[in-house]
């Protein structure tokens, strides 16, 4: 609870309470934690597109690459970090656009093209991601196959190898229905413990005679009773008045 000491003005927490607090509200919590993952995974199940994924993957190797020295391999290095910005370069997206009869920019083609490298090697992964999985497909190869022939005439050399065609996608990569509910939970937890913290930190209300001494540095001398408990302290008093009238009688 959030106190102005008198001796040095500093803010005091007390983490006792704010636990009690919490242990207090836990249904509260648990129960946003419900809401908030069922929230978020219908959401994510109902409302969220679902992406798919498709991968062609070529290898980078000319002729004049080979694998006999290490400034062979520098060189296979370098061409793949070229071969990855011709991959998507404005005349292979246009031809690819062109072949498959899309109605997209060129932006938004290429938005849809995520390139790789895995480390130590020569082979460009090509992925395309689209909300439908066949298209995915056909785009991966088509990229592959084009950004191919491309180089091989803008660099007159032997063009990549495609090594691994693309193909449909059986489940979505995203959005992670699992994933969104179990975010949605934790975070509708947090902000619900969030509020409770922050109200019992903002509450500087004395309730009890402890607070009056902890905080003012004051002695209570007297107190007065609630007007409640001196209801129920009556209806107390005139309950065993006439039970004993009774064993009298």
């Amino acid at each position: 609870m959030e106190k102005r000491h008198e001796e040095n003005d500093e803010i005091q927490i007390d983490l006792l309470e704010l636990c009690c607090a919490l242990k207090k509200k836990l249904w509260l919590i648990l129960l946003g934690v419900i809401v908030g993952g069922l929230g978020a995974g219908f959401y994510s199940k109902m409302v969220l597109t679902p992406i798919y994924k498709s991968t062609a993957m070529v290898y980078v190797l000319s002729k004049e690459t080979t694998l006999t020295s290490l400034a062979d391999l520098q060189i296979g290095s370098q061409l793949t970090k070229d071969y990855s910005v011709l991959v998507t370069s404005r005349p292979v997206l246009e031809q690819v656009i062109e072949n498959q009869g899309l109605n997209m920019s060129v932006e938004e083609l290429k938005n849809k093209i995520s390139i790789g490298n895995p480390t130590d090697t020569r082979v460009l992964s090509i992925t395309i991601s689209d909300t439908d999985p066949i298209r995915a497909q056909a785009l991966a190869e088509e990229v592959a196959k084009t950004s191919s022939n491309y180089i091989g005439d803008i660099m007159e050399m032997v063009p990549p190898k495609i090594i691994e065609e693309g193909v449909p996608a059986v489940y979505p990569s995203s959005p992670n229905t699992k994933k969104n509910a179990i975010m949605g939970g934790l975070i509708a937890a947090i902000l619900i413990s969030g509020i409770i913290c922050l109200k019992v930190i903002m509450n500087d209300t004395i309730k009890t005679e402890e607070d009056v001494e902890k905080y003012l540095g004051l002695t209570v001398l007297a107190s007065v009773p609630d007007a409640d408990e001196n209801k129920n302290v009556e209806k107390k008093g005139t309950s065993r008045k006439k039970n004993s009238k009774k064993g009298e009688v």
